[in-house]
């Protein structure tokens, strides 16, 4: 069996959602079915029809959810380090040509989120950074063509421990204030 990178962060998030559906989503959906049940001919009963889709929306998620997590191997983005772009790297590009900053963290495939900021390892832009340093230039073939961006920074760091220690530093500032 072939095993997927994830990072810690995707791993709890997935876990997260699925103590959720089990938890909370599955024992409301199943009162729901019931409630439905009381109020007649099942056949007619749009309540119970709507109840019963949800319910195989929701039983669907769990497996997803479950198969994700067994084929997960979880990746310490906190043990990595080094001046060379790989798994779990926070990197800052700039474009080239229209000097727009962007910057991704390259996450699993399960993860991964574009619009969030996560890129997939096996995207075409994740590829061609692997392995590259801070200063290089960098070329992605996309669907309009070839593009260079340029490693602006490369970092190690989470974005949930940036976020803490974001939280932390506000946190004393206030107390300063006080």
């Amino acid at each position: 069996m072939f095993r997927v990178p994830m990072t810690r962060e995707g791993y709890e998030s997935l876990q997260e959602e699925l103590r959720g559906l089990k938890g909370t989503d599955r024992p409301a959906i199943i009162k729901a079915i019931a409630s439905a049940r009381e109020l007649g001919d099942l056949s007619e009963n749009a309540e119970y029809h709507a109840a019963r889709e949800r319910q195989s929306m929701i039983e669907g998620r769990i497996a997803t959810l479950e198969e994700k997590l067994s084929l997960a191997e979880v990746i310490e983005s906190s043990s990595l380090n080094g001046d060379r772009v790989q798994f779990g790297a926070t990197v800052e590009l700039e474009d080239c040509e229209s000097e727009e900053r962007k910057t991704y963290r390259i996450v699993g495939e399960i993860e991964s989120d574009v619009s969030q900021g996560r890129l997939s390892v096996q995207s075409p832009m994740a590829k061609a950074l692997i392995g590259k340093r801070e200063g290089d230039i960098v070329q992605v073939a996309t669907p309009q063509g070839g593009r260079e961006y340029e490693i602006l920074q490369l970092d190690f760091a989470t974005r949930q421990e940036e976020n803490l220690a974001d939280k932390n530093k506000n946190k004393n500032m206030e107390e300063q204030k006080s």
